[in-house]
């Protein structure tokens, strides 16, 4: 079960009042002020997503008409078809249950899993994989107002909805009455797996890393082959993540260029008078 933004953002202002005792307390432990700090920017990036996620949405026929655009598209940038990939893993019905069982019980603890570990054994770049979860979660929640009905809404295309028919599955039979299940677009599995598969292999150089990379594969397999996600979903969820990245580096840019150009003012101060520079 989620937990409530309520009681998400009371935790975060109360970590966020402990940080700010902890820097003019210097009896307390080093490592109290940043574990506070991250906490509570973590309970707040969660508690923003889990509103916007409650809000109302139109519910109506148009995600129905935006589901078989996205098929259309789909067909038109000759992208993989679904309905043959879910044909081809339904020859192995025990595989199909455990993707269903994949993506309900592995959506949230990789992510939660991955942000201990950096922030335990690559705390410099724990920020970073922060703010980029904290832009794919918030914008994609955002995209997602725009309802579009998932794949296994289609059964007349050749869609099977594998958790109705195999189990297990998290929706009720309320179709395209529940909103929820008409948030489809990104897919926020596919974002936070991206997030824990590039985020594992880039922040570290051991070979366990790729377990990170595999978690994102297998989260694609999960959301896809189920009826789930388009895999259009997927492929928005990875491109909003990449154009996070590419902001996070551009960002990194201006400030070293910013850094350089301070240094080399005082440089050229320190040498107009007759001073050494540092």
């Amino acid at each position: 079960m989620w937990l409530s933004w309520k009681i998400s953002t009371a935790t975060a202002v109360v970590l966020g009042v402990l940080a700010l005792i902890a820097r003019r307390k210097a009896s307390w432990p080093d490592w109290v002020r940043p574990l506070t700090k991250e906490g509570s920017l973590l309970f707040l990036i969660y508690s923003v997503w889990h509103k916007l996620g409650a809000l109302p949405l139109n519910i109506g026929g148009d995600a129905i008409v935006r589901g078989r655009d996205v098929w259309n598209a789909e067909r038109w940038l000759h992208l993989p078809n679904e309905v043959t990939l879910q044909h081809w893993a339904l020859h192995a019905i025990w595989f199909v249950q455990f993707l269903n069982v994949y993506y309900i019980v592995f959506h949230v603890a990789p992510l939660g899993i991955f942000l201990a570990w950096l922030y335990v054994r690559h705390r410099d770049r724990f920020p970073y994989w922060r703010n980029q979860l904290a832009f794919v979660s918030i914008v994609g929640q955002c995209i997602q107002f725009i309802p579009v009905a998932p794949p296994r809404f289609f059964p007349q295309l050749g869609f099977i909805d594998t958790a109705a028919v195999y189990g297990p599955t998290v929706y009720r039979s309320a179709g395209a009455a529940d909103p929820g299940q008409l948030a489809a677009m990104p897919s926020m599995h596919v974002a936070w797996a991206m997030v824990v598969g590039i985020g594992a292999v880039t922040a570290s150089r051991s070979r366990w890393r790729w377990i990170g990379a595999l978690h994102a594969l297998f989260t694609v397999l999960a959301v896809t082959l189920t009826g789930y996600h388009w895999l259009l979903d997927g492929i928005v969820a990875t491109g909003l993540l990449l154009v996070g990245m590419g902001a996070g580096a551009l960002w990194n840019w201006a400030q070293a260029a910013r850094r350089r150009t301070v240094a080399s003012g005082a440089t050229a101060a320190s040498r107009s008078l007759g001073q050494p520079s540092v």
